[in-house]
């Protein structure tokens, strides 16, 4: 593998990926809720470790209070204790040069309990719900930006439900801004969308605190009504689609074997790169994910 991509944490998936993950594009795993997502987002995180000296962050966008495991399989899988940055909580921005309070969580919608479509809600709920979001940037922010500037180079974004039309979907708009907006986005940037008025007075420090956002992979972890792979594969890709900007797409559901059902993973698209274009089984295990090739 070269120096230039991201392990997966999974030996096995970064031979099918030709070496790993680019960094500076953008990966969604699709798959069921409950068929091993997360944990493979999280052992793409905790690679970060090795391969950048920093794992990676977790930004969940679950917004009816359901717990996503994060803090669990993140303890159990590698003895790995999240430490959450609250929304609710002022960021301190001169904090933001200690390494020493950096976290690795956030949870951007906790408990709001709501559905995510316009579809599901009249006119005045949707504006609360840009509304909710705007006030909710700036802890956004400064959670990503603290994180970029003391060498964090992986985010995995979690808890997107599925819809049928991802134009409907609230969820979709604020990740669209996160990623573009403050993922990939020059470092200077998204200080000065920081810190706002007092830029000046922390310019220095944002120089001596540089980072190149081409070098920060992105894990998009997408729940879908389909369970069984085939569906997946089958499944349409609208124009403007995330999926359709996408750098990889990774593909997780049930497979059927004689008389019994098994997981398996498929690489539906990975620019730049020659893939296996196999159906790999795998099993979720003590330690994780494990393909069984």
């Amino acid at each position: 593998m070269t120096d230039l991509r991201q392990s997966t944490g999974i030996p096995e998936l970064d031979t099918l990926l030709a070496g790993g993950l680019l960094p500076g594009k953008l990966t969604v795993v699709l798959g069921a809720t409950g068929i091993g997502k997360t944990q493979l987002g999280l052992q793409f995180a905790q690679a970060g470790l090795q391969q950048e000296g920093q794992t990676g962050v977790l930004f969940d966008m679950a917004t009816r209070g359901d717990s996503q495991s994060h803090s669990d399989y993140a303890e159990r899988l590698f003895q790995w204790k999240l430490r959450e940055q609250l929304v609710e909580t002022a960021f301190d921005l001169d904090q933001i040069w200690d390494a020493g309070t950096r976290t690795d969580y956030q949870h951007l919608f906790r408990q709001s309990g709501r559905r995510v479509t316009r579809r599901d809600m009249e006119l005045d709920e949707w504006k609360e719900w840009k509304l909710e979001f705007v006030k909710k940037l700036d802890a956004a922010i400064a959670f990503f930006y603290s994180n970029f500037v003391h060498g964090v180079r992986r985010a995995v974004i979690d808890g997107i439900e599925p819809t049928d039309r991802p134009s409907d979907s609230f969820q979709f708009h604020a990740f669209e801004y996160v990623y573009h907006q403050i993922l990939r986005k020059e470092y200077d940037w998204v200080a000065r969308d920081l810190f706002r008025a007092q830029f000046r007075s922390h310019q220095a420090q944002v120089e001596q605190h540089q980072y190149d956002f081409q070098q920060i992979g992105c894990l998009l972890l997408l729940t879908t009504h389909e369970v069984m792979l085939d569906d997946l594969i089958q499944r349409p890709i609208e124009s403007g689609d995330v999926l359709s900007n996408a750098n990889t797409i990774i593909l997780m559901g049930k497979i059927r074997e004689g008389n019994r059902m098994s997981r398996a993973l498929h690489i539906a698209k990975h620019r730049g790169s020659a893939v296996d274009e196999s159906l790999v089984p795998y099993e979720i295990q003590e330690s994780g994910l494990k393909l069984l090739t």
